[in-house]
């Protein structure tokens, strides 16, 4: 079992870099730890250790255990970070590095509604509206979309998600970052 956790880390560690968009040099760089070592670090040619680790966590801001992928023990709680970007919180439901990234998306109550302001970037989007009135702009179409909706999009449009009303709104988000979909399938009756 512990074999099978470090032999984990190496691609753990890569994928982590890469979904961030550090270079090796750039990580050397930033962790003091010679581009050579991350390299081999990487392939599994090298073992990892707490020397390499903790230098690796601060740089990433991750806990220790994210690099690992300790499993966990005792208590069952999960313990959610926000993150607080352009005025709004976003608190990360999915743990692992790479692949589709879920987020529940919380947008604060404000006296009046935002003018949008849309940006675009890599990725595609998927979102659920929980509580609130979302205002979806994507491109051209300014839309409203109540609790229970949902949308999807590529985010190399022209895009911005803010309070219909003013109100709180919260949602859930699946992003790919470099435009992977979310995928729904259930049994067929």
């Amino acid at each position: 079992m512990t074999e099978d956790v470090l032999d984990a880390v190496g691609p753990r560690l890569r994928a982590l870099r890469r979904d961030r968009g550090i270079t090796l040099a750039e990580l050397a760089v930033r962790t003091g730890i010679s581009e050579s070592t991350l390299s081999r670090l990487e392939s599994g040619q090298r073992k990892a250790t707490l020397e390499l680790l903790l230098p690796l966590a601060r740089t990433y801001d991750v806990p220790l255990d994210d690099l690992v992928g300790a499993p966990r023990t005792g208590d069952p709680r999960i313990h959610l970070k926000p993150i607080h970007r352009f005025g709004l919180t976003f608190i990360p439901l999915s743990r692992r590095p790479g692949g589709v990234q879920a987020f529940k998306m919380i947008i604060p109550a404000r006296g009046e509604p935002l003018e949008p302001t849309p940006q675009t970037h890599d990725g595609f989007e998927w979102l659920y509206v929980l509580n609130g009135r979302l205002r979806l702009v994507v491109g051209e179409r300014d839309l409203t979309l109540p609790p229970g909706e949902a949308a999807e999009f590529d985010t190399s449009s022209p895009h911005w998600l803010g309070s219909a009303d003013g109100g709180v709104v919260e949602l859930l988000i699946l992003f790919g970052a470099h435009g992977m979909r979310a995928h729904v399938s259930g049994d067929r009756v």
